[in-house]
C-alpha cells in the first residue's frame, strides 16, 4: 500500500529558563544587602547587574527596606535620588550606605564588598542641610570599635597621626586612661568614610572628648597641633621612643636608660651599668632589618617557609597567617603565624620540632619559645591578660631573597641577598583555634572594644582562649571567628574592616 511521505516533525525546542527568575546563588556577604535604584539605570540593565551581583554572592533586594545597608545609584541629581529615598524607605535614608555605581563596579572586580570610600559616596556623606545648619551623619557610629567597619584606607590621618603621637606620650608615661582615650578617639575618625573638614560634623560622633577636640580644632584651623609639635621637639619623648624601637626593649627600660642620661644607641652600648638581655643584643645586632617594615611578599615567603615546616611534621598542619597583613596591609612590623593540627594534644609538640626544622635550614637566627600554660580548669579568666596561654615562640629568621617576588624591602645599597625578619607563632588546640584566630587578627583596638561590648552588652568573657556565658554560666563552643560573632549577635566583621 502506497503511503504519502510525511514531512519529519520539527524537534522541539527545550523552552529557555525564564527571564527574571535568577537562579539560585550561594550567598558569600550575608551582613551586605544592596539595592539597586531602577531611576536612571532602567530595567534590563538593573537586571544584568543584580545576576552579576548574586553570581558573586552579594544579596540583592528586589524591595527598599530596612534590610538594605547599600543603595546603589546612577542618578546624578544627589538632591532628587534623596528626596526619593526619603519618601520609600521605611526607615531613615542616613541608615544605609547611599553610593555611586562606583562602588559597585569596585566591588564586582574585587569579588567581595569593598570599603566605602568619600569618593563612593553621593552628597559627601551628609544631607542637604539649611545654610548655617550642621549637616546631619549619613550614619549613626557606634562607640565599640566591633559594630564599626575599619579598612586600611583612613580619611582622616591628619587626626589620627596626632593623636598616635600624644596616645604613645601617655603610654610612656603610664597614663593609661589618657592613652586609651586617645586610641578610641582615632579608632572611630579611621572608620569614617569621610574626613571630617568641620568641628560641627564631629558632633554626634563617640569617644571624643574635649581634649581630643581641642587637638582637631588646632589642625583644622592652623594645619597642626602646637601640643604635638611641642612633644616632636622634647627630648625624653624621642628619647623613649628611639629605645623602644629595639627588639625588647619596653618602656620601663627606655624610661630607666633615660635617667641614667643615656640619649643614643651608642650611649646604651658603651655604659657598662646596661646589662643587655639576649633579647636585646639580638635587637641591636639586626636593628637596622627588624626596625624596617615587612612587605607583604616577604609575608607570603615566610608563609611558605613556616607551612613547608609545619607540614614537614604532620600533612594535617594548619597554618594561617594574621595580624595586619590578614587585615589588608601591605606592610607591617612583624609576621604572625598560627600554626596548629586538628590532632588535638599533637599541637604541643609541634613548635619545637618547627624550630629544630628552621634551625637544620640555617636560617633560625634568634629564638624564644614559651610553653603552654593554657589550663581549660582555669576558665574564664575574669581579668583580661595582655597574652594568652598558648605555646608561642618569637623568632628571628632569615629570608633570602631570591624567595621573594619583587625582592627584598631593604635599605637602599643593601647587597646581602637576605634580611632579618621577626616572625611570632602561637600553636592554641584546634578546638580553640577560632578565638586564637580573632585576637590575633587584631586590630588591638578592635579586640579591645570586642572585649568590652561582650562584657557591657552581653554578660559575657571574651579572650583569645575561649567565650564565657555569666548568665548561663556555660562556655559556647566556636569552629569560625562567625560562630564567635553570632553568640555576641554582632553582624560579622571581615578581617579587612577590622583596622580600628
Amino acid at each position: 500500500m502506497f503511503r504519502s511521505p510525511v514531512a519529519p516533525r520539527a524537534r522541539k525546542r527545550s523552552r529557555p529558563a525564564e527571564a527574571g527568575v535568577p537562579r539560585r546563588q550561594e550567598v558569600k556577604f550575608e551582613d551586605v544587602r544592596v539595592y539597586l535604584v531602577e531611576r536612571k539605570m532602567g530595567r534590563s540593565r538593573r537586571s544584568f547587574l543584580t545576576q552579576l551581583a548574586t553570581s558573586k554572592g552579594f544579596i540583592v533586594e528586589d524591595v527598599l527596606s530596612d534590610k538594605v545597608t547599600h543603595v546603589v545609584s546612577e542618578a546624578s541629581q544627589a538632591a532628587s535620588l534623596w528626596k526619593w529615598l526619603k519618601e520609600c524607605t521605611p526607615t531613615n535614608p542616613p541608615d544605609m550606605h547611599v553610593l555611586d555605581i562606583s562602588w559597585f563596579t569596585d566591588s564586582m572586580k574585587e569579588g567581595r564588598p569593598v570599603a566605602v570610600e568619600t569618593r563612593h559616596l553621593i552628597q559627601d556623606t551628609v544631607l542637604t542641610s539649611p545654610e548655617g545648619s550642621t549637616p546631619t551623619p549619613v550614619a549613626a557610629v557606634s562607640q565599640y570599635a566591633c559594630q564599626r567597619r575599619t579598612s586600611i584606607e583612613n580619611n582622616n590621618k591628619i587626626f589620627t597621626d596626632a593623636f598616635e603621637v600624644l596616645a604613645e606620650n601617655y603610654e610612656f608615661n603610664e597614663l593609661e586612661g589618657p592613652c586609651l582615650a586617645f586610641r578610641r578617639a582615632a579608632s572611630v575618625l579611621k572608620s569614617l568614610p569621610w574626613a571630617v573638614r568641620r568641628m560641627g560634623e564631629t558632633q554626634d560622633l563617640p569617644c571624643l572628648g574635649e581634649h581630643t577636640k581641642a587637638v582637631m580644632e588646632d589642625v583644622l584651623e592652623c594645619g597642626r597641633s602646637f601640643e604635638v609639635e611641642k612633644l616632636l621637639s622634647d627630648e625624653r619623648y624621642q628619647t623613649l621612643k628611639l629605645f623602644t624601637s629595639v627588639f625588647g626593649v619596653g618602656p620601663k627600660t627606655a624610661d630607666k636608660w633615660y635617667r641614667r642620661g643615656l640619649r643614643s644607641f651608642s650611649d646604651a652600648l658603651a655604659d657598662r651599668s646596661v646589662h643587655l638581655n639576649r633579647m636585646q643584643e639580638t635587637g641591636f645586632l639586626h636593628y637596622g632589618d627588624i626596625s624596617r617594615a615587612v612587605s607583604k611578599a616577604e609575608a607570603r615567603s615566610l608563609r611558605t617557609i613556616i607551612d613547608g615546616a609545619a607540614c614537614a611534621i604532620t600533612p594535617s598542619a594548619v597554618v594561617a597567617l594574621t595580624g595586619g597583613f590578614r587585615r589588608g596591609k601591605e606592610f607591617g612590623h612583624d609576621v604572625d603565624f598560627i600554626v596548629t593540627t586538628p590532632e588535638l594534644g599533637m599541637e604541643e609538640t609541634l613548635l619545637p620540632k618547627i624550630i629544630d626544622g628552621l634551625k637544620k635550614k640555617g636560617i633560625l637566627l634568634y629564638c624564644d619559645y614559651q610553653a603552654s600554660t593554657f589550663d581549660v580548669a582555669n576558665l574564664p579568666n575574669q581579668r583580661f591578660e595582655a597574652m594568652d596561654h598558648f605555646a608561642k615562640c618569637f623568632l628571628i629568621l632569615r629570608l633570602e631573597g631570591r624567595g621573594v617576588e619583587g625582592g627584598l624591602h631593604t635599605a637602599e645599597g643593601d647587597v646581602r641577598g637576605w634580611r632579618a625578619v621577626r616572625v611570632d607563632l602561637v600553636s592554641p588546640p584546634m578546638d580553640h583555634y577560632a578565638f586564637a584566630l580573632l585576637g590575633w587578627t587584631g586590630s588591638r583596638q578592635f579586640e579591645r572594644d570586642l572585649r568590652r561590648f561582650a562584657r557591657g552588652k552581653r554578660g559575657m568573657l571574651l579572650d583569645n582562649h575561649a567565650l564565657y556565658d555569666k548568665t548561663k554560666k556555660e562556655f559556647l563552643a566556636a569552629t569560625t571567628e562567625k560562630d564567635i560573632f553570632a553568640h555576641l549577635g554582632l553582624e560579622y566583621i571581615e578581617p579587612w574592616q577590622r583596622n580600628a
